[in-house]
């Protein structure tokens, strides 16, 4: 069984400050994100059910994804939605050295241009946050985690589970995380549109980190 907070404390946005946890607005405007992609069925599924709502999101794309599927990556761009940098190769910053870290940054660079980055597993040591900017080529980086995770990606969570997760943690400003991946989309097929169908009628609207 994993352990994660779906809703992420108040003290851990407060360690880490001058990382984007959520948006601060008193508009109905909910930020959803899609990590890991792009990946074919997956992809294709999230764009299909954003565009029946004209919603747009933001997805935080590997590398070595974007070079197995560029015509699905474009299609994210091209249909409005904002992407950011997840490294090449989805590496554990805890548990990777901070040269080869970063580096694997800089080569998922050449493919995502973009100055949002979100570190896999949410896990970046403080010597690696410092260097962003430099492996980003970008001066102004954006590290961005998130105030609300759905846990697609655990195995042991029903769906059901997974969507009373996001609806009832998620209010104006949330960022939220799905993961647009073979092992979330059991899940994901059933939790994203109903998300968006509960929160349409509701009066929010979704728009991508960038449109801030």
């Amino acid at each position: 069984m994993k352990s994660y907070f779906v809703k992420t404390p108040w003290w851990l946005k407060k360690l880490y400050p001058r990382r984007l946890w959520e948006v601060d607005t008193n508009e109905k405007t909910i930020y959803l994100s899609f990590d890991d992609g792009p990946h074919a069925e997956a992809t294709s599924f999230v764009l299909d059910e954003l565009n029946k709502m004209n919603a747009k999101a933001t997805f935080f794309c590997l590398g070595k994804n974007i070079v197995a599927y560029p015509g699905i990556y474009q299609r994210i761009l091209s249909e409005g939605h904002r992407a950011g940098n997840h490294t090449f190769s989805h590496l554990n910053g805890w548990k990777t050295s901070d040269d080869i870290y970063m580096g694997d940054i800089t080569r998922a660079v050449k493919y995502v241009d973009s100055n949002l980055f979100r570190p896999p597993y949410g896990m970046l040591k403080g010597s690696q946050a410092r260097r962003i900017d430099q492996a980003m080529r970008n001066p102004s980086s954006k590290i961005v985690m998130w105030s609300v995770l759905s846990g697609d990606f655990d195995e042991f969570l029903s769906k059901e589970k997974c969507l009373s997760n996001v609806t009832r943690a998620t209010k104006a400003g949330s960022i939220v995380v799905f993961h647009d991946s073979e092992k979330a989309f059991p899940r994901l097929k059933y939790a994203l549109p109903a998300t968006l169908e509960f929160f349409s009628k509701k009066g929010y609207v979704f728009k991508a980190i960038g449109e801030l």
